[in-house]
């Protein structure tokens, strides 16, 4: 693509989340400093109290916890708040009920707390631009739809996150109807234009390896409905890059 380095890597320190839920958080934690890192896992009982998501964080909540470590970031959304649509759906059903006031205040809040959060959606240029020149990204994506060609069938299923393990993906493979959506965060770290490859941190993953896709298969996953095609840019990463 037009003007930027054709790879980029970052070196980020894998987290694997601990239970069914925290793929979102295990994706600050391995962005963070290595004092931050510390201090996030020693309070991490207490952080997740007080910033009230108990056991189902949304993706601003995720920026609330960046903001609590000063981490610059950029978080822009299709959809300001809780999409009505989505008491429709089995996925969001059972939660949105606990999750709405406390989602609906701090996109409120948002910007009286010096959080950016923007009503928009990107390209993948703009996605590997930012790769390219400023940090990290997190994405929000349906793990059904997410495949890496180093996993195969590696992936521990323990957690529940994925309702089909990764397997091996060398070319675009159609979406089967019947997929069901499963939210997942991941970490993208890196990028390899000649290869048309991305690469990312699945928190789920055990073995603390990067798992690749084609980037067209990331832009599948990443935009499924339900999604809301949540993305949050990280900026001034702490960790070295290549």
């Amino acid at each position: 693509m037009n003007g930027l380095p054709q790879a980029k890597h970052y070196n980020l320190t894998h987290y694997q989340q601990r239970y069914n839920w925290d793929c979102g958080l295990s994706c600050i934690i391995m962005i963070l400093s290595t004092a931050q890192r510390e201090q996030m896992l020693t309070n991490f009982e207490q952080i997740c109290k007080e910033e009230g998501f108990g056991s189902s964080t949304w993706t601003i909540d995720l920026c609330y916890t960046l903001l609590r470590f000063q981490v610059r970031h950029e978080y822009y959304t299709k959809t300001l708040g809780i999409d009505p649509n989505y008491t429709q759906h089995s996925y969001y059903s059972k939660i949105i009920d606990n999750d709405e006031k406390r989602v609906t205040r701090k996109f409120k809040d948002a910007k009286a707390h010096g959080l950016r959060v923007e009503q928009r959606t990107v390209d993948m240029q703009v996605i590997l631009k930012h790769l390219a020149t400023h940090g990290p990204v997190i994405l929000l994506t349906n793990a059904s739809l997410l495949t890496c060609e180093i996993c195969k069938r590696n992936v521990l299923e323990k957690f529940g996150c994925f309702h089909v393990s990764c397997i091996a993906q060398n070319t675009r493979m159609p979406t089967p109807v019947n997929k069901r959506y499963a939210g997942h965060y991941v970490v993208l770290c890196g990028y390899d234009l000649n290869a048309k490859k991305l690469y990312y941190h699945n928190p789920e993953v055990h073995d603390g390896h990067i798992c690749r896709c084609l980037v067209d298969a990331m832009d599948t996953a990443r935009k499924a409905y339900g999604t809301d095609e949540d993305i949050i840019f990280i900026y001034a990463p702490q960790n070295s890059t290549k």
